[in-house]
């Protein structure tokens, strides 16, 4: 297997934990304000160590303004919908809808990128639409239906930060240096979550336990620092289109660790609508020319 293919499965595997460490360290903290100490940490890990390598900020405006806006899409809204989507909805059915955002990319890299959808493509979107609703009826039928509607408008709005930053990211990977462009991003994207949370929150309730320390330290070192540049490193050589074709295995990995470690039980009606989703997202990839 190549060594890239290799990497964009780690990315896969670390994204997949993010919900499950958002869900363990909830417990002990408000929701933004987890978010933005999240978003401050490996941002200010990954700049720590750039400024140390000797790595060069940006110069120009442009850049500047690219990188606040990579910092909205990819911290700002993603972090905001993704810890707010762990109260309403179980971490390995969150995975599964938040990582459609293949289908959201590949429309955004058709208007903003010139990347054509092929009939092929254009087929895959609409699979994955549909199996996006068989995934949702069983919950949005149960008694916890109302909580459950709620998850999803939240992880909408993580999934279109997401597809927004990743057509950015992709235009600035070639001239900004990874290290660089993700650290500054997130801790740009971790202001308007610190001012939020700092409004609407108590910062200080926050209870620094082994177990808070644990999920904190994963969530921000790896499931964010590490994967976060290796996805700005990969995307400097593999067409977006290409490396968002990895993201179905996300979904594999986050169902697998609900069902080990959080007893998640998915109906067949939800199989089938993971399946579709999947070869939507399978379409979707390949019918980009």
């Amino acid at each position: 297997m190549k060594a890239g293919n290799l990497r964009l499965i780690l990315i896969m595997f670390l994204w997949a934990l993010c919900f499950p460490l958002i869900t363990m360290g909830l417990d002990y903290s408000p929701h933004l304000t987890f978010a933005a100490i999240r978003a401050f940490l490996s941002g200010g890990v990954l700049l720590a160590v750039a400024l140390a390598l000797g790595h060069r900020l940006p110069r120009c405006i442009q850049d500047w303004l690219a990188l606040a806006a990579i910092g909205v899409g990819a911290t700002t809204l993603a972090f905001f919908g993704m810890f707010h989507a762990a109260e309403f909805v179980s971490p390995g059915m969150a995975t599964v809808i938040a990582n459609t955002q293949p289908l959201m990319a590949a429309m955004l890299a058709h208007w903003f990128l010139g990347e054509r959808l092929s009939a092929r493509g254009k087929i895959g979107l609409m699979l994955g639409f549909l199996g996006i609703v068989l995934i949702a009826v069983p919950q949005l039928t149960s008694n916890g239906g109302d909580a459950f509607r709620i998850g999803i408008a939240y992880i909408i709005v993580s999934a279109f930060g997401i597809s927004l930053s990743n057509v950015i990211i992709k235009h600035i990977a070639s001239r900004i240096d990874p290290l660089v462009a993700m650290g500054v991003q997130l801790v740009f994207g971790g202001i308007p979550l610190a001012v939020i949370a700092v409004t609407t929150e108590d910062p200080t309730t926050v209870r620094w336990t082994v177990e808070f320390l644990i999920s904190l330290i994963g969530l921000s070192l790896a499931g964010t620092a590490l994967a976060y540049w290796m996805w700005c490193t990969v995307l400097k050589s593999v067409e977006l289109s290409r490396a968002n074709a990895f993201t179905f295995l996300v979904p594999l990995f986050g169902l697998g660790m609900g069902v080990s470690f959080y007893g998640e039980r998915i109906s067949v009606v939800a199989i089938m609508g993971i399946v579709l989703t999947l070869i939507g997202i399978h379409q979707v990839t390949k019918g980009m020319r």
